[in-house]
């Protein structure tokens, strides 16, 4: 297993991978992990944060994407497991950064995985729910701000995350499914992880926007 130190450096990256193939010989697979979330009400985020949060969650996860082809294309064979989440394909409140980057993350790799194909490699989707890990902590980064008018929606997201109504998944699940689909030999292209991802990803393609927002809005507390 090789970690990548910083996936905003892309001399760092090309070094991981090149110093994965010198002790391993060979690399299987390749796990994108890298991200955070940021939340605030758009109007309030400093442009600085914004390029962060896309140079973070994209920008670093297609250079990493990028380093390791070469070598998956030599070989004719790999698997590229990109993390995205159930807020790839549905959104939260305040969450316009991280849920942009998520939307973006399913489109990357869902044109990769024709591309791919031509090389003999497979691209992988995994889509977790709220599981429970310190994205919470030092992997999340919200701010309220101080425009008074989106502070009773800030107020009732808060209690949503600090009491959630979904179920909580433990990591280990999210690492058997990244192992599924490193492993089953298969094209498909999405993972759920979690009870909680079933039911709201099938629910915002069951439902139609109405009714899904009106489902989610009567989660919250005002």
């Amino acid at each position: 297993m090789v970690g990548f130190g910083n996936v905003l450096d892309f001399e760092s990256i090309n070094k991981a991978v090149q110093n994965g193939i010198q002790k391993f010989g060979k690399i299987d697979a390749l796990v994108n992990n890298a991200g955070y979330g940021a939340y605030e009400p758009l109007e309030s985020f400093p442009r600085e944060n914004i390029i962060k949060q896309f140079n973070t969650n994209i920008i670093g996860l297609m250079d990493v994407v990028r380093a390791i082809i070469p070598h998956f294309r030599q070989n004719k064979d790999g698997v590229i497991v990109n993390i995205s989440s159930i807020g790839g394909q549905m959104t939260f409140a305040l969450g316009s950064l991280y849920h942009g980057t998520k939307f973006a993350v399913e489109g990357i790799s869902e044109s990769l995985h024709y591309e791919m194909n031509e090389i003999g490699v497979k691209v992988k989707i995994v889509q977790p729910g709220f599981i429970a890990t310190d994205f919470g902590g030092r992997s999340f980064d919200f701010q309220a701000g101080e425009i008074t008018e989106y502070q009773a929606l800030i107020g009732s997201l808060m209690k949503q995350w600090q009491n959630p109504k979904n179920t909580v998944s433990p990591p280990s699940l999210v690492a058997e499914v990244i192992y599924n689909a490193v492993t089953d030999g298969t094209n498909q292209l999405r993972y759920r992880a979690g009870d909680d991802a079933h039911f709201l990803l099938d629910s915002r393609k069951k439902m139609s926007d109405e009714e899904f927002f009106a489902m989610m809005n009567s989660q919250l507390e005002k």
